[in-house]
């Protein structure tokens, strides 16, 4: 039924140096008091009566399965709402490294570059399918009609003139790109200690698409196979973006990061994170939830999520070209 499901549907490495924005600065302030708009958000979507009537949760002090797929889902949104910016904003897509001066991206000037933009492109739509997916484990709408209600931020939140130039954008989205990857590895060992009952997790995990019912072992070890193969997927985009800026062997610098070569990490790592909303190390700053408040909390240069309905084609800055070329489900259950 999971995997039916599944088909039918079509989580931070560090947010580091290289990056020009560094963990640290991401999470000052983040106490637990300040985690508050996060952590609320996210958990006021754990808690309806749909998620838990009839239902086992598990223990207080590690993640539910039900507070990794919302965070994802949060993250998911986020990543949408900062592609679609950068796809649509002036500043960033008219660089000489995307469609040019006067291009578009589904119009690339003859003096842009019609590949990167479509790396922009795909990995938006990329992210769309994610969200969808998550929205249906969660049984929420696919219009996203439940997803304010559910918690999930219609507001992002990015730092002053993110959009303005490539040059500013790169390194946020490439501090995104590395949060999310982390984010998913630990999605994938919460997930696999919830079907071993390993580290105090518990197997007895509320299904948040059918209320009164519980997840399988079976459903918890597909949930992780699941989150490896979207972790996959946000490390390509971590590294075509890093191959957008034009450079070379003898001058690899851009925006301040080094970005030759593109895929220049031996394996990907969760820089510290022990949970996506729960530490299991008892450190509020090492979750996901932490790392994320920046882009939730009110702040300075708001964006509003992309309607769902307004996700439907992206036709005003994806183009059908690669609409046509962007597929794949996820993986068969074993």
């Amino acid at each position: 039924m999971l995997k039916d499901r599944l088909l039918k549907s079509n989580l931070l490495q560090s947010l580091n140096t290289e990056n020009g924005i560094n963990r640290r600065s991401f999470l000052t302030g983040a106490t637990m008091f300040g985690l508050g708009a996060a952590t609320t958000a996210i958990i006021s979507g754990c808690d309806s009566s749909s998620m838990t009537t009839g239902t086992v949760s598990a223990a207080n002090t590690t993640d539910t399965a039900t507070q990794i797929l919302t965070a994802a889902l949060i993250a998911e949104s986020l990543a949408i709402t900062t592609y679609y910016t950068a796809l649509s904003s002036s500043g960033v897509i008219t660089d000489a490294n995307l469609a040019g001066s006067g291009g578009t991206a589904t119009n690339v000037s003859v003096s842009g570059n019609a590949i990167n933009v479509a790396y922009l492109q795909g990995a938006l739509l990329e992210e769309v399918a994610h969200a969808q997916l998550l929205r249906s484990l969660l049984g929420l709408a696919t219009n996203g009609s439940g997803d304010a209600a559910a918690g999930i931020p219609q507001t992002f939140y990015y730092p002053s003139g993110t959009f303005s130039s490539l040059s500013s954008f790169l390194p946020v989205i490439l501090a995104l790109e590395t949060a999310f990857i982390g984010a998913y590895m630990t999605a994938v060992e919460e997930f696999s200690s919830m079907a071993a009952g390993y580290n105090n997790f518990s197997a007895t995990q509320a299904n948040p698409a059918m209320s009164g019912s519980n997840l399988t072992q079976a459903d918890l070890v597909l949930y992780a196979k699941v989150a490896a193969s979207i972790l996959g997927v946000e490390s390509e985009h971590r590294a075509l973006a890093r191959a957008i800026p034009a450079v070379t062997l003898g001058s690899p610098i851009y925006a301040g990061i080094n970005v030759v070569p593109a895929n220049n990490l031996n394996y990907e790592i969760t820089d510290g994170l022990t949970g996506l909303i729960v530490s299991a190390s008892g450190n509020s700053s090492t979750t996901a939830a932490a790392a994320l408040t920046p882009f939730i909390s009110a702040g300075t240069y708001p964006m509003t999520v992309t309607s769902v309905a307004a996700q439907a084609s992206f036709s005003s800055v994806v183009t059908a070209s690669v609409q046509a070329n962007v597929s794949g489900g996820i993986p068969a259950a074993e």
